[in-house]
């Protein structure tokens, strides 16, 4: 009986209950939208913020102190400690390994280049002989696309190309061969030099008088803003060879997909209680992931890149915020048009609910049925809201990070749940004023 008068009074007047369903369909089509895209945008951005390079930097703990103006690092390029390639590998068996994208070693050194003519602006680099003019230039060597064995029998690529995306190359990075380079773009322009040129570089030996020449093709050139637009860029055996350092590296350049950091990721994990550091050790903070990183690779030191960490962390938190503000607007102008088509309702029935608290049933029982019908709409409209909010969530997605996010069923629920809580709440007021009624003045008419 009590389901037939909840499913007859939801038939009757239409046009109040489609008017409360399209105000919280509205509604909940837009918590949908913000929720769908909250819950993914952290993925999302942490992705995109991996073209701004590599965000944890490991050098050896006996190197000097760094001494870098504008980003540009004023240390002698031979100066300092080198660490083991053969180490690299273990950095694919801490804790969050599947966090890290990519890795990149670092070897600079300096080596003279056999140019044809000598360019103004580089007479001070000019090493005067007889014969063609040779010039120093600085070389950096790296891996471009590297496959290296990992400890359980695997292999994985890595390379300059997953830390630094940004950096543009037109043409293509060398390969493993060490017959190929890619030069900067100013570096090119200062030398005369172009894609598919050859450049002999003049090497001396350690200790002796003998100088060696090697020729290198250069597939590319290379465009990033930075001191490597001057520089010769070699696969790392290449300079190696060049340094006199087989098998060694000086920096490590690491990205890794984080969360944000917070006030507890900031605490100096030595000062922490054995829960608490296994809370920070869990959690895939950059903090915690240099720290693993550092515990693999003895004798480093992991440091974080702060300008591109607290970037992802600020803005990940600013559309966050944003996203719950539409939210919870959403939710406030839903439960106020909810509450007001409750209100009239309860008005235009007043005669009904009268008549029934006449017949013997109880407040407790009206406001019951009330609120049952209520929360009918609320189904109603949270299914067409989410429908609809599915709908927006892919386009804000498509539009905004090129992905749209997929359907949650968690979100499904919560919006449901939302709905429901809403429509309580904004009709909270009507209802128990409702079920304090007295039937006879309302049916002397007064």
């Amino acid at each position: 009986m009590f389901l037939r008068l909840v499913a007859d009074s939801f038939t009757r007047r239409p046009r109040r209950k489609v008017l409360t369903a399209a105000a919280l369909a509205l509604g909940m089509a837009v918590v949908t939208a913000a929720l769908s895209v909250s819950l993914d945008v952290g993925d999302r951005l942490a992705s995109e913020f991996r073209s701004l390079g590599a965000n944890l930097v490991v050098t050896s703990a006996a190197d000097s102190l760094p001494l870098e103006i504008g980003g540009v690092d004023y240390r002698p390029v031979n100066a300092g400690a080198y660490l083991p390639v053969a180490d690299l590998p273990k950095i694919k068996t801490v804790f969050w390994h599947n966090n890290i994208i990519g890795f990149a070693p670092i070897l600079e050194a300096s080596t003279i280049v056999q140019g044809q003519a000598a360019p103004p602006d580089l007479t001070s680099s000019i090493i005067h002989r007889e014969g063609p003019p040779l010039f120093k230039v600085n070389l950096i060597g790296t891996w471009a696309v590297h496959s290296i064995a990992l400890p359980d029998g695997s292999t994985y690529s890595t390379g300059i190309e997953k830390t630094n995306p940004w950096w543009h190359v037109d043409g293509r990075w060398f390969g493993e061969s060490g017959e190929e380079c890619v030069a900067g773009v100013r570096l090119a322009k200062r030398l005369g030099l172009a894609t598919g040129n050859t450049l002999t570089t003049i090497e001396e030996k350690p200790g002796t008088d003998e100088v060696s020449s090697r020729k290198l093709t250069i597939v590319g050139l290379l465009e990033t803003g930075g001191p490597e637009d001057n520089s010769l860029i070699v696969p790392l055996s290449t300079a190696q060879e060049i340094a006199g350092r087989p098998r060694q590296y000086r920096k490590l350049y690491v990205s890794a997909l984080t969360k944000p950091e917070d006030d507890f990721a900031r605490r100096d994990p030595k000062t922490m209680k054995p829960d608490e550091f296994e809370r920070w050790s869990c959690s895939p903070y950059v903090s915690s992931i240099a720290y693993s990183i550092k515990e693999v690779l003895p004798g480093t030191d992991v440091r974080v890149i702060r300008r591109v960490a607290e970037g992802e962390g600020t803005i990940l938190t600013r559309v966050r915020a944003l996203l719950w503000m539409v939210t919870l607007a959403a939710l406030l102008a839903a439960a106020l048009a909810v509450g007001a088509s409750s209100a009239a309702s309860v008005i235009e029935r007043r005669n009904e609910i009268g008549l029934m608290k006449a017949l013997g049933a109880g407040s407790g029982t009206v406001g019951f049925l009330l609120a049952a019908e209520q929360l009918l709409l609320a189904f109603v409209g949270g299914g067409i809201g989410y429908s609809l909010g599915i709908v927006l969530a892919r386009l804000v997605g498509q539009k905004i990070f090129g992905v749209a996010p997929a359907p949650s069923p968690l979100v499904l629920v919560a919006v449901l749940a939302l709905a429901a809580g809403v429509t309580l709440l904004g009709s909270a007021l009507p209802l128990r004023r409702a079920s304090r009624y007295e039937p006879a003045p309302i049916l002397r008419g007064e």
